[in-house]
This record gives structure tokens, sequence and C-alpha cells, in this order.
């Protein structure tokens, strides 16, 4: 149950230590695992069956109404900042072409350099500044004033202007050199640079994929082998019963960062990890976190990052020809203004950038649905592969705390990466009524009636 997927942002989450130390050592023991509450009536199949609906109502009651209010308009608020982080992403867009501010970044580039190559990398590097400092009063709200209004970020102002920092040295780092070799593409390919174009963007994300556990994650967070046999024995267990030849488990300093509980199992040719972070540990049962790490193996297993990597290709390619059919009419038109002079001219990148986010932002709902469906697949997955139903439903629970519980059918699909709690408990459930041996309740005579 990972969080969900919103916009360019680097992720924080997978890990590096040591291995665990004998018992007679003089470390400390282990803290006692938290135990996995007792499931309501209607879910344990006291009566001789579970009813699916009933279960997943009784579940759902188990939240205050103070708890669904919370998490509600939360969520619900992240609905209107999307459309905010439009249109703020398009206002900083159109603010470095029509003052000029694009054309002189690209002059200066020019007299930095007489290599193209050199030249898209200068561009690109001021471009990634100037919209990161145009975009700071909504991601300073964004990220920390509201995440702290809701209580769901641990940083201070400090640490989070840090990974701030951070977060854009990375950006300019790896994206200069991306939007470098996209420009190398469309001046190589003039006429169908978009075709060529949405290849390399696949094949860069497919590049940051591959080096995010191993490079990316550890400048946010210290990783370390996971050292309690009582949690790493079975979650080792249940990869190798499915197929994945995985001997180290790590661990993640999320908490630094927030409360929230998360895993994955992420990495490209290789770099694949086993990662749970370090809020798992503390706030979820054994079951709980079986549930969440076989919901991540089934992403693995079910080949989730390959099969993105097409989808996003199909977007890509869709995405680029939309750039290629409008960004020459809007050109001509504000030539004079925009001193653009073709698409592989870096000072039009403001304008390829607005085209493909109104692209993205009217096909968010596509993209969440193709995410989502993925995310129900690994959800089957992990519920026969892990066993733990009530486990799977209380890690849903936890999901509250910044997820919207109760979604309209159109919502969910609209704006929901990933399915919501009901949907999930729900399915939870569903396999559980089908799974007597979980809830241990006595098989009923034949032709006997539930309660009998």
């Amino acid at each position: 149950m990972s969080p969900s997927l919103r916009g360019p942002r680097l992720v924080s989450v997978l890990l590096l230590l040591a291995r665990p130390i004998s018992p007679a050592a003089s470390e400390a023991a282990p803290p006692p695992l938290v135990e996995l509450r007792r499931p309501p009536p209607e879910a344990s199949g006291r009566s001789g069956s579970i009813d699916p609906d009933a279960a997943t109502r009784a579940y759902l009651d188990t939240l205050s109404a103070g708890e669904k209010a919370r998490s509600d308009a939360y969520f619900e608020g992240g609905y209107w900042l999307q459309l905010w982080g439009y249109l703020w992403s398009v206002g900083a867009f159109l603010l470095l072409l029509a003052s000029g501010t694009s054309a002189r970044m690209r002059d200066r580039a020019e007299r930095l350099t007489r290599f193209k190559l050199l030249q898209a990398a200068a561009y690109s590097a001021q471009f990634i500044v100037a919209v990161t400092v145009l975009s700071f009063p909504l991601t300073f709200y964004q990220d920390y004033l509201r995440e702290h209004r809701y209580g769901l970020s641990n940083l201070t102002l400090g640490s989070w202007l840090g990974e701030q920092a951070k977060g854009l040295l990375l950006a300019v780092v790896l994206g200069s050199l991306g939007l470098a070799l996209l420009y190398a593409v469309v001046r190589r390919a003039p006429r169908s640079w978009w075709l060529w174009g949405s290849v390399t963007a696949t094949a860069l994300v497919a590049f940051v994929t591959l080096i995010t556990p191993v490079l990316i994650v550890p400048v946010f967070n210290t990783q370390k082998h996971l050292a309690d046999e009582r949690v790493r024995t079975p979650i080792l267990s249940m990869a190798r019963a499915n197929g994945i030849h995985a001997s180290e488990v790590w661990e993640v300093d999320a908490s630094k960062q927030s409360n929230r509980m998360s895993a994955n199992v992420a990495g490209l040719l290789g770099t694949e990890r086993i990662t749970l972070n370090d809020n798992l540990l503390k706030r979820g049962s054994l079951p709980e976190i079986e549930a969440v790490m076989a919901h991540e193996m089934g992403h693995y297993v079910l080949n989730h990052a390959y099969q993105g990597l097409l989808e996003f290709g199909i977007l890509f390619v869709c995405g680029f020809a939309l750039m290629a059919v409008l960004f020459e009419r809007i050109r001509r038109r504000y030539e004079g203004a925009w001193r653009i002079r073709d698409v592989a001219d870096p000072a039009g990148l403001p304008l390829l950038a607005l085209l493909f986010s109104t692209y993205a932002f009217v096909a968010t709902p596509v993209l969440n649905s193709l995410i989502r469906w993925q995310e129900v697949e690994a959800d089957i997955f992990g519920l026969n592969a892990s066993g733990q139903p009530d486990g799977f439903a209380q890690a849903a629970l936890h999901l509250s705390e910044y997820r919207k519980m109760e979604p309209g059918p159109i919502e969910e699909m609209v704006f929901y990466d990933h399915p919501s709690g009901k949907t999930r408990i729900h399915a939870a459930m569903g396999w559980k009524a089908e799974h007597r041996e979980t809830w241990g309740a006595p098989a009923r005579e034949p032709g006997s009636k539930p309660g009998d």
C-alpha cells in the first residue's frame, strides 16, 4: 500500500545499515510487536459466515466521526490543490515567456558555451531553478503548512527547507541532463522529434526508477538492513514462495518526515529492494506488515514497473504528438514577443511544459485509473500471498489519516490513484468470506443455517 503518486516529486523511501547482533550481546532487545486488533464481530465469522458488506461497514465504523471528517477534509482539499497547482504552473510558464526571461536565459546559456548540448543543459538548470522559485509559495503552503496543520509532518522548518534544497539539487543535475538529451533528439529529428522524444522520455523514467533505490533515496533517508528476525523471516519466506530471490529486507527512517506507514519493492534490472519504513514497524502488527509487504511483492511479481513504463510510453507519445501539433502554431503567433526560434530552441521549453502539463492535467483520470488498476491487482495478490485479510483491512484503516475512506464511484474514478479504503476493506472481507480457515469458525453441517 504505497502512498499515492502525484506529480514529478522526488521520492523519499528505501535503505541500509547492519545485521542484528546476537541476543548475547549488549544490544537492547527489540521492542514488542504491535498486536493485531480483534476484528469487529461482523468480520469474525462467529455466526458461521461473513457478509463482506456488513464486515466492511463494521470496520469503517471503528473510525470516529472526527477522524472521518478530518481525512475527508484533507483529501478533498487535495482536489483543489491539483487545480491550483496546474494554474500556478501555467502562470509561471507564461511569466517566463511573456517577460522575456526565457529568451534571456537562452542567451546566457549561449554565451557560456558554443556546444548545443551544454547550452541546453545550462538553460534547463536555470529553468528548473526559476520554476522552483516561482512555485515556492504554493509548495510551502501545500507541503509544509498544510501538512503540519493536519499533523502529517514531523519536519521542522529547517529540515523541510533542507529537503527542498536536496530535491532542487537533484532536479537540476538529473533534469538538466535529461532535458539536454531530449533537445539533442529534437535537433537530430526535427520532423519526428515527438516520437523519438517520447521514447527518450520513457527511457529517462526507466533510468530514474533504476537508480532511485541505490542513489536517490539515500540522499533523503538512512537505510539499513531490517534487524528484527520476527519480521524479517516471514517477509523473506513469503518472497521466496512467490519467486522473489531476496536475501535482505531494508528499513528506512521515514518517521523523521512523517508518521505515514509505507513499503515498496522498488527498482529495475537488479536494483530491486524489499523495503518498509520504520512507521510500519512501529505502528503495524505483524499481520498488517505481512499484508502490506505481500501487496508490494505483487507489484514486482506482476511486472507492474515494466507495465507502467509501457503505459507511460503511450501517454508520452500522445502528449508529445499534441505538443508537436500546437507548439509551432503558438510560437509563430508570439514569435516577436517571446523570441523563440523553433522547437529546438531551449527558450521554448516553458511553452512545451505548458502544453504537456495541460495534457497531463486533463489526462489525470486516465493516469489515476491506470495506476489504480495495478493497485487492485496487487491487493488481490497480497491477500492470496499473505492470507491476512484482517491485517490488510486494519492497514487500510491506518491510511485513513490522509485518505478519504468512502468516496463516491465517480470521485474514486477521477481522483484516486489507489483504491479507496472502503474498496480495499471490502476486497479483504470478500476474500476472508471465501477462506473459512482464516477465521476459525467451525464448519456448518450441510443444510444448517448460519448461526445454528
